[in-house]
């Protein structure tokens, strides 16, 4: 008997051929048989452990937005700032392209991302499909090309790193955080297959035309 997995159909992305898809070992490659192409790789993934690295990431992605990411210390005078307060500071040195920058792939595109996935993903988990799914998937394929908190990060540490000797650099609690953040973001966009996704959205379809 074959499963739901051996009858779907995948079509190559070089060359178009349709074929079955197959169960793989994790971290085996299934190549096209015509081009030869990678077409997916054998995953352990699973939606408890998807929700798990996006929850993860919601909670780290709040505290970097809360809390200071540095302070500045000199003759006794202590100066904190948040992202929030970096990008106003920003605006307010009449820098307003650097201002919306950072607003927007720093703290906007994020946040929507983050609360796209879970809109799509807690449903899922409770066997229910959202309405707007295919357009929500699409949105959350756009937004993550918006998504450049690294470069952010590396900005921040050249600039505190240049700071450093005119005062003392007292890294906060934003600053950690956003590092948590980077990598657990980098393992959503490991993890988060469009197959896996569809996957698992056609296994609750058929289960609810039963």
């Amino acid at each position: 008997m074959e499963t739901n997995s051996q009858q779907r159909l995948l079509a190559c992305r070089h060359c178009d051929l349709l074929q079955h898809e197959v169960a793989l070992q994790p971290h085996h490659d299934a190549h096209c048989v015509r081009c030869g192409a990678r077409l997916y790789r054998g995953t352990r993934s699973r939606l408890d452990w998807m929700i798990a690295l996006v929850l993860a990431s919601a909670i780290l992605f709040l505290v970097s937005n809360l809390f200071p990411i540095a302070a500045l210390e000199k003759y006794g005078v202590y100066n904190a700032t948040t992202l929030t307060g970096t990008v106003l500071t920003l605006y307010h040195q009449n820098r307003p392209l650097v201002a919306a920058l950072v607003l927007g792939t720093a703290i906007l595109a994020p946040a929507l991302e983050l609360c796209a996935l879970l809109y799509m993903l807690l449903p899922l988990r409770a066997c229910r499909i959202v309405p707007g799914l295919a357009h929500t998937f699409r949105f959350v394929l756009a937004t993550h090309r918006w998504v450049m908190i690294e470069v952010f990060l590396l900005g921040l540490l050249v600039t505190l790193a240049k700071l450093s000797d005119l005062a003392t650099i007292l890294p906060g609690l934003a600053l950690w955080a956003f590092v948590g953040l980077i990598a657990t973001f980098s393992a959503v966009a490991a993890s988060f297959s469009a197959r896996d996704f569809w996957g698992w959205v056609e296994t609750i379809r058929a289960e609810d035309r039963r």
